[in-house]
C-alpha cells in the first residue's frame, strides 16, 4: 500500500514537470489574430436530433467480425477515446445472438407466469403508468477482456481488449414491484427471464436477487432505449454479467429452480483444471483499465501526461484504484475526482512526468467488499487453458522510447 507521504511526493515530481510540459508559445496581442472563419460566417440551423461533430467521426464503436452469422457478434466502447464515466447512447457496446430486431411498443408484451398467483401481461403503455426508478450502472459482457487469457499478448487498443464495457443512467421500473403484483407462489425460487428477438436468448436467475435489484428498463441516458440495446424493454441486473441483463425482454417466468437452458449451459461457465467448471458466476468482478495512455495510441515525447482510466466492481463500490510503474514492485494511489457510484465505473487520475525511457503502466482497484484485482496469473490459476470468462486480471500497457504503446504480460 502507497504512503500518503509517497503518494505527496510523487505528485509534487509530476505537477513540477509540467510547468514547462504544456506551456503556451507567447505571442504578440494583437486581436485581429483571433478573429476566425467561424467567426464571420453563419453557423447551421437548428436540427430535430442533435449529432456529434463531424470532426471527431473516427470516434464510433470498434466493428467485429461476425460470427456464423451477419448479426451475431458484437462491437466495443471505444474506452480509450472517451471521458468521464457515461457511454454515450451510439458508442455502448453491442452484443447480439441473431441481429437487431425491429420490435414496434405498440404490440410488444411483458408476461410474468409460472409460479404465480395471478399471471400478467403488461403493455408498454402500461409499465409507463408504473413508478420509475433511475440509477447509473455499468454493463459489462462475460467474454470481456478475454483475450487477457491467451498464450500472447494481443495488440489492440484498450476498446479492443476491454471495450465490451459501457456505463450508463437506465430509467425503468423495479421488478419486485411487478412480481409482487402478480403474487409468486411459495415454490418459487428463480426466474427464467427470455429475450423476444429470433434467439430467444434466456437465463436463469435467483428470484430473491432479482426481486431485490432486477429493474425492467425501458430509459438509457434520458432516452428510450435504443434497439441494439433492447428497444422497448430489457431487464437490467446491476453489477451482474451482461448476459443476465436480458434484452427485448417479454417474458418472466417464476420457477423452482434453475430452468438449464442452452445460453446458461452450453457457454458462461467457467472451466477449471481437472474437468470441472463453475457455472452461474453471475456477479461481475473487481477490475480496472488504464485508458490513456493505453495500446494503440501514440505518446509526443517525454514530458508531462496525466494517467486516466475507469475501475468498477459488480461488488459495490471502488474504494482504491493504485498505479504501479515497476511491473507491480510498489504503488501509488491515483486519485478519484468523482462520483463514486455502486456498481457503476468510476473515473481515476494521477499526474505523471515521463522521462522517455521504455516503462510498463499497470492500474489494480479494491472494492468496497475487499476484493483486490489480481494479477494475470493469480487470475488463471485455477482455471483451465479454455476459460476466459469473467477475466478481471490486471492490463499491462508497455510505454516504450520510439513512443508507442503496447499491451505486454509483465
Amino acid at each position: 500500500m502507497a504512503s500518503k507521504t509517497t503518494r505527496r511526493k510523487f505528485l509534487k515530481t509530476a505537477l513540477t514537470g509540467a510547468a514547462g510540459a504544456g506551456a503556451a508559445a507567447a505571442l504578440p496581442a494583437r486581436a485581429d489574430d483571433y478573429i476566425t472563419p467561424a467567426m464571420t460566417t453563419p453557423g447551421k440551423p437548428f436540427s430535430g436530433y442533435g449529432m456529434p461533430s463531424p470532426h471527431e467521426a473516427a470516434v464510433k464503436r470498434i466493428t467485429r467480425p461476425p460470427g456464423i452469422s451477419p448479426g451475431t457478434g458484437g462491437s466495443d466502447t471505444p474506452l480509450e477515446q472517451l471521458e468521464g464515466i457515461i457511454t454515450p447512447n451510439g458508442l455502448h457496446y453491442e452484443r447480439h445472438h441473431n441481429g437487431v430486431p425491429d420490435i414496434d411498443p405498440a404490440t410488444h408484451k411483458l408476461l410474468i407466469h409460472g409460479l404465480v398467483k395471478t399471471p400478467l401481461e403488461f403493455s408498454m403503455d402500461a409499465l409507463m403508468r408504473y413508478p420509475r426508478h433511475s440509477a447509473i450502472h455499468f454493463l459489462e459482457c462475460g467474454g470481456n477482456s478475454g483475450a487477457l487469457g491467451g498464450p500472447q499478448p494481443v495488440q489492440a487498443s484498450a476498446g479492443v481488449i476491454h471495450g465490451l464495457l459501457s456505463c450508463a443512467e437506465w430509467t425503468g421500473v423495479k421488478l419486485g414491484l411487478l412480481l409482487d403484483e402478480a403474487g409468486v407462489q411459495p415454490e418459487g425460487k428463480w426466474i427464467l427471464a427470455e429475450s423476444g428477438d429470433a434467439a430467444s436468448l434466456s437465463r436463469s436467475i435467483p428470484l430473491t436477487e432479482a426481486h431485490e435489484q432486477g429493474i425492467i428498463a425501458m430509459f438509457q441516458n434520458g432516452e428510450r432505449i435504443r434497439p441494439e440495446q433492447g428497444y422497448p424493454v430489457r431487464l437490467l441486473m446491476p453489477g451482474w454479467e451482461g448476459n443476465l441483463n436480458i434484452k427485448w425482454l417479454h417474458r418472466i417466468k417464476v420457477t423452482p429452480g434453475p430452468t438449464m437452458t442452452k445460453d446458461e449451459t452450453s457457454k458462461y461457465s467457467q472451466s477449471l483444471k481437472g474437468g470441472k467448471a463453475n457455472q452461474f458466476n453471475f456477479i461481475q468482478p473487481v477490475k480496472s483499465v488504464i485508458t490513456r495512455p493505453s495500446g494503440g495510441l501514440t505518446m509526443n515525447g517525454p514530458g508531462y501526461y496525466e494517467i486516466s482510466g475507469v475501475a468498477w466492481s459488480g461488488h459495490g463500490k471502488i474504494t482504491k484504484v493504485e498505479i504501479s510503474m515497476d511491473k507491480g514492485a510498489t504503488w501509488v494511489e491515483a486519485e478519484m475526482p468523482g462520483p463514486i457510484l455502486p456498481k457503476c465505473l468510476t473515473r481515476f487520475r494521477l499526474p505523471w512526468e515521463w522521462d522517455g525511457k521504455d516503462i510498463v503502466l499497470q492500474s489494480r482497484s479494491t472494492d468496497d467488499q475487499g476484493n483486490l484485482q489480481p494479477t494475470r496469473e493469480q487470475w488463471h490459476a485455477p482455471y483451465s487453458v479454455a476459460q476466459f470468462y469473467q477475466c478481471n486480471a490486471i492490463q499491462c500497457w508497455q510505454v516504450s522510447a520510439d513512443n508507442s504503446v503496447k499491451n505486454v504480460y509483465a
